[in-house]
């Protein structure tokens, strides 16, 4: 029927009927060289034969598929559409696997399920069925997740084989040398490739690594500490101190009694290849092998440590370790002794006194080095309020992520705890929480507050405990960016406190409602930088990229 208030032979401009669709490709190691390619040019086979057009790609290159962590892609597009930004109503997808190979194959359904119920269609273009909802391929999809997940299994099982057969060769497996030691590549006839810098790995599997005597100054090194250990009979301690002193670092760090006490018991130094001491198979916690399980390998590579000392030294830990397997009175005693010749007992004078349990037994066994100095009757002049709260703060911090957790859930986000530091992770963002306990100097008519910036603090928000007066209760909270806390430590008062960028809130629900404020924030100023990079104002596109078909 024609349009009455048309002019005859007038054509009407024809609006754009394509639905428009986002594509996720994922290759799991940068070995897979063509695999991004291949799944895009399937995908927009698919896009075209079924009237889609592409307009954004989600992507992870190089990543492992048995956990969302490190996989901005999927976090971008699962956070994209939870919060209604994605500006498509279809997700295209190469085949159940590229979700991932989750070990819990209910983790796969919760992304697509997360996808349809904010009324996404999702495809898969490789399949041989279509993602109807019916039971058919409800069936189909969970044995594919099923045999992603064995899929994942059993290739982790057949890779630690060879890893055993070929270090049982002599064949260096996993991470960096350790000091004084390098890394030399050979190619399969045996010709050598060069020595292996710290941060590059071999790039053809037919290559071996074998361990190799590294610089002259830092094999004098480790045999001057296994030196000063067995003959100069010096402590970890003492030895760091002696080595820190002179400028000698260990890979651009100070020795610490960890480090030299690891060095002096790795059979690495007597040409031993050793592996599997410990495994992680599969993204799981981190154990420690039994001793029968452990694949040694004697003579694989020159030794740089005579073998005589080097076993002179495990005798001495030995005995060490058996010499404290001591009572408590015993141990009591030997620390009054001390006390008595030294007049004056510190965590240093412990650990670096021979004859006596270290500062960690003592707090292994009594609780803390308090608690011993109190069942002896000693009284250090030294204040140690600061180190009494430090169980305090720490429950303070682990109460404040549970709460903030429970919040952000309530209201959809994605959330992730790291109980092990205490960090939530929402999507590709990191919340670190710190304690700020309060201090007056001398002479200050106003309270100033301290934080203490840590080891772990990656990049993200941090969220502040602010404690009171006297440091005993809690004041306020906190929240400023991670990139503000760049020292060891940020002092502040309330009078320049906004200058650090911190921002006060009363509670803990108003607490959760400025975190996802400033995650909206940051998802928009995500979305603008796309914009800018589609019109060509920015030289570097980030994650997620925009395509057109």
């Amino acid at each position: 029927m024609a349009n009455a208030l048309v002019p005859r032979n007038i054509r009407l401009p024809q609006t754009d009927q394509t639905a428009r669709a986002a594509q996720y490709v994922r290759m799991s190691t940068d070995h897979q060289r063509y695999s991004i390619e291949n799944q895009a040019a399937a995908i927009a086979a698919y896009a075209m034969a079924h009237g889609l057009k592409i307009v954004r790609t989600y992507r992870d290159d190089g990543v492992s598929g048995l956990g969302i962590k490190n996989r901005p892609g999927l976090s971008g597009l699962i956070a994209d559409v939870r919060r209604g930004m994605a500006d498509f109503d279809h997700i295209l997808i190469y085949d159940v696997s590229r979700w991932g190979r989750f070990q819990d194959v209910d983790e796969s359904a919760h992304y697509e399920f997360v996808c349809r119920q904010a009324g996404m269609t999702v495809r898969y273009c490789a399949e041989q069925f279509e993602n109807d909802g019916s039971l058919v391929a409800g069936i189909v999809k969970n044995l594919k997740r099923v045999m992603a997940a064995e899929f994942s299994r059993e290739l982790s099982e057949k890779t630690h084989v060879g890893a055993c057969r070929l270090s049982g060769l002599g064949f260096r497996q996993g991470g960096a040398a350790c000091f004084g030691l390098r890394r030399e590549l050979f190619d399969e006839n045996g010709r050598s490739r060069g020595v292996l810098e710290r941060g590059q790995w071999k790039s053809l599997q037919s290559d071996r690594v074998i361990l190799r005597p590294g610089p002259q100054r830092e094999v004098e090194v480790v045999r001057l500490i296994f030196d000063r250990f067995v003959n100069g009979h010096l402590t970890e301690t003492k030895i760091a101190r002696e080595l820190n002193l002179r400028g000698v670092l260990n890979s651009g760090r100070p020795w610490t009694f960890s480090k030299l006490h690891y060095l002096l018991q790795n059979e690495n130094y007597i040409g031993i290849n050793r592996y599997n001491l410990h495994s992680c198979k599969l993204r799981t916690v981190r154990k420690k092998n039994p001793p029968a399980d452990w694949v040694r390998k004697e003579d694989a590579f020159e030794p740089i440590v005579d073998k005589a000392i080097f076993a002179k030294a495990q005798q001495m830990l030995v005995d060490r370790r058996n010499r404290w397997g001591m009572s408590d009175e015993e141990m009591l005693k030997r620390l009054r002794v001390l006390l008595h010749r030294r007049g004056r007992l510190s965590r240093d004078i412990i650990n670096e006194t021979p004859g006596i349990p270290g500062s960690v037994s003592y707090l292994t066994r009594f609780g803390s080095l308090r608690a011993a100095y109190r069942l002896i009757g000693y009284s250090p002049k030294r204040k140690y309020e600061h180190v009494e709260s430090r169980a305090v703060r720490r429950d303070m911090i682990k109460t404040l992520v549970l709460k903030v957790a429970a919040e952000l859930a309530e209201s959809g986000e994605d959330v992730r705890v790291d109980q092990v530091h205490q960090i939530l992770r929402i999507h590709a963002v990191a919340i670190s929480f710190r304690v700020a306990r309060s201090r007056q100097p001398r002479a200050a008519t106003h309270l100033s507050w301290v934080i203490i910036r840590g080891r772990q603090l990656p990049p993200g928000l941090v969220v502040v405990i602010r404690l009171g007066d006297g440091n005993r209760e809690i004041r306020d909270y906190l929240v400023m960016p991670a990139s503000k806390l760049v020292g060891r430590d940020l002092r502040f008062s309330e009078r320049n406190r906004e200058r650090f960028g911190l921002r006060r809130y009363g509670t803990v629900v108003g607490l959760g409602e400025a975190i996802k404020r400033r995650l909206s924030n940051l998802a928009y100023l995500t979305r603008r930088i796309q914009a800018d990079v589609e019109r060509g104002m920015c030289a570097t596109p980030t994650q997620p990229v925009r395509t057109t078909s």
